[in-house]
């Protein structure tokens, strides 16, 4: 009798802890982006768009595109709204293999990096260039109060992982103790 109680207190603290984890370790996760990921592109796009499961905050230096040889963008001023985070770029360099790695802070808190591949089939012309970098002035000008990351107690009100941690341990020294308890009784 004594091995079933404690064996239920068992079950019953790790099911606590199992319920109280889910979700403090869930991640925001890209939902689409533009230019896609593995994408083949003909021209450069004038702007990188990122779409978010749910809203996001900017990291310093929250974009950037590498391309073959070092090649680096200029990425405008990054505006986010809700889960969407838009950015004029500059795009310059040879036609080949690029990489659009994004920095955010998700809505409970965690940084996440990441990055999106994609290929240019033709070299970055002076032309499209010139045009990209015309088109991206006022949206950059346009943009940038949006930028600014909310602080963290304003994100969404969610609960931060520090939290869910000390409660599975709260969890976890209960079951403990009730099963010391349950141990030490006197048999009838």
């Amino acid at each position: 009798m004594k091995i079933a109680r404690l064996l239920g207190a068992f079950l019953l603290a790790l099911s606590g802890v199992l319920l109280m984890a889910g979700p403090a370790s869930a991640h925001t996760e890209l939902k689409s982006s533009s230019p896609a990921e593995g994408a083949s592109l003909a021209a450069p796009p004038r702007k990188i768009e990122l779409t978010f499961e749910e809203p996001v905050t900017l990291q310093q230096d929250p974009i950037s595109v590498t391309g073959p040889d070092g090649a680096k963008w200029t990425v405008g001023t990054p505006a986010v709204v809700d889960a969407v985070i838009t950015a004029p770029v500059t795009p310059a360099g040879p036609a080949g293999a690029y990489t659009l790695t994004y920095k955010v802070v998700s809505d409970d808190g965690d940084k996440v990096t990441a990055a999106v591949h994609f290929t240019l089939t033709a070299p970055v012309s002076s032309s499209s260039a010139a045009a990209t970098s015309a088109a991206a002035v006022p949206a950059t000008a346009t943009s940038a109060t949006s930028a600014t990351p909310a602080p963290a107690s304003e994100i969404g009100g969610s609960v931060p992982a520090w939290v869910w941690i000390l409660v599975a341990v709260v969890v976890v020294l209960a079951a403990v103790v009730v099963a010391l308890r349950l141990l030490r009784r006197p048999r009838p």
